[in-house]
């Protein structure tokens, strides 16, 4: 039987230690490394080649986003632009051609300061995002057809989500640094490769993804600069502050939580200061819009307003959303000052980017990236990482054949409206599978892949090892044995220098 180090003792009673190969510890990852020869033996040679984990994982990773841009191809040939359901029976809509010239960039509108002719008056995307959006289309021909500029406007944007993939790759692999092999997970992820050019959101998640990786490092000042300017680009990273408090609070960081807290809203207010002063109107459309609209697609919302003779008004829906949302964060935050142990920082954040994705009015599907990289951190493990993802390309097929149904007239092509509930029905139960499985390692540390190896917090920067300050429930009694799965005994307690034991 393994043992089960306490938070406090990890570092003085692991000294270097090596690199954790998921082969020797992973079944499925021992079964897929069949195919490039097996898993590690225990003499191999580490450290002796150009191939590292990061370069490995950044290659796959882009291989990966390529094949991606591959399955769009009916789409770039055609579907985009001739006939109203194709682009949902291949399965490879995008939002960024359609948005070239339905945004105005097409006609050279500024984004916030021009007004759009249309329904939507202003673009409906934070700062940062209009900013990286502007970019492209500066950098798109202003030659040929529309079609011929939408193309181009879509292959720069591509180019440009690529380095953010790559980005997010190789920042999850430098994350945990005796686990880089994890990375694999984000790189592999086929519902990343899917979504990745659905929209602008893997800038967000880029910045995320390096903000968790300066964390780490113990650099909260440049955590929270990053973290400021992914919430620039994408709303969702702004609640990755919420564990960070709750995990300040019980390990008595003040400062570190003071010093990310200044950093995020600096670099917010440096992003969005400008606009707010000069375009108001136009800066405030996102938010407008976000409350304004109404239940969306592959919520369960959607699927009560569907079944429903009377649905619920937004207003109700945004109310209701609001206090489940807050219920869920309660949640959380007593999971994170009661647990028997601390949890870990990619934990928590999964969990509340996953509680809003669960109660949310809308989830589009390229949702799922926001959470891909902090599942790989919170839950390395091969099984359960593909049950969720096998959901989330059930969704990813279920969305597109509903739309396509719904736009084929009478041919009726696709998924009628319930055959799209199971869709989301899936969706939704492999998100709340993994957090489930989230929250038993953090009530049962003993079953945590991560701290199975001996690591206690490896994205936590200063609460790796660190002694906890404020604890409620039994977590805050005196240590005393606790027998969990099987014959396996867990000894927990506050003092530095307890270790777990195993009989």
């Amino acid at each position: 039987m393994c043992a089960m180090p306490s938070g406090e003792s990890t570092r003085a009673s692991v000294h270097e230690p090596d690199a954790v190969g998921p082969t020797r510890e992973d079944e499925v990852a021992a079964a897929g490394s069949e195919l490039i020869g097996g898993p590690m033996g225990r003499r191999v040679l580490r450290g002796t080649s150009w191939w590292t984990p990061v370069r490995v994982i950044a290659l796959v990773a882009i291989g990966m986003f390529a094949l991606g841009l591959v399955q769009k191809a009916p789409c770039y040939n055609g579907a985009w632009f001739f006939g109203a359901s194709a682009q949902y029976t291949h399965a490879c809509y995008s939002d960024i051609p359609h948005l070239f010239q339905g945004r105005g960039f097409a006609d050279g509108l500024l984004p916030y300061f021009d007004q759009l002719p249309g329904d939507m008056q202003y673009l409906e995307y934070p700062v940062l995002t209009g900013v990286f959006m502007q970019v492209a289309a500066w950098l798109t021909t202003g030659d040929g057809s529309i079609q011929h500029q939408e193309q181009w406007y879509w292959m720069v944007n591509a180019g440009m989500l690529m380095v953010c993939a790559a980005v997010i790759a190789v920042c999850v692999t430098r994350t945990h640094a005796r686990r880089p092999w994890d990375g694999l997970l984000v790189a592999l992820a086929p519902a990343f490769a899917l979504t990745a050019t659905i929209n602008w959101d893997l800038l967000a998640v880029a910045l995320t993804a390096a903000a968790m990786l300066m964390w780490s490092r113990g650099r909260a000042l440049a955590f929270g600069v990053l973290l400021g300017l992914a919430t620039a680009a994408k709303l969702y990273p702004f609640l990755v502050l919420g564990p960070l408090l709750v995990l300040c609070w019980r390990a008595g960081r003040w400062r570190e939580f003071g010093t990310a807290l200044g950093g995020a809203v600096v670099a917010w207010v440096v992003v969005n200061g400008p606009v707010m002063l000069f375009a108001f109107d136009g800066w405030s459309k996102f938010y407008t819009f976000s409350q304004e609209r109404g239940v969306d697609f592959g919520s369960f919302w959607l699927i009560m307003a569907q079944n429903s003779s009377d649905p619920l008004s937004t207003e109700t829906v945004n109310t209701l959303a609001t206090l489940l949302m807050l219920l869920c964060c309660a949640g959380v935050a007593a999971l994170g000052l009661m647990a028997p142990r601390r949890p870990r920082f990619a934990q928590l954040a999964f969990l509340i980017v996953a509680a809003f994705i669960l109660t949310n009015k809308v989830y589009s599907p390229q949702y799922v990236l926001w959470l891909v990289p902090l599942a790989a951190l919170a839950r390395p493990k091969w099984r359960d990482f593909l049950i969720w993802q096998a959901c989330e390309v059930a969704y990813f097929l279920g969305i597109w054949m509903y739309l396509a149904y719904t736009t084929s007239g009478d041919a009726h092509k696709g998924l009628p409206a319930d055959g799209y509930h199971w869709a989301i029905g899936l969706h939704l139960l492999g998100t709340f599978y993994l957090c489930v499985m989230v929250v038993r390692d953090i009530l049962l540390p003993e079953r945590d892949p991560v701290r199975r190896s001996g690591d206690d917090d490896p994205s936590g920067g200063v609460f790796d090892g660190a002694e906890d300050a404020v604890v409620f429930g039994p977590a805050a009694r005196p240590a005393q044995p606790v027998a969990h799965a099987g014959r396996t005994t867990v000894e927990w307690g506050r003092t530095a220098g307890t270790v777990g034991r195993s009989l």
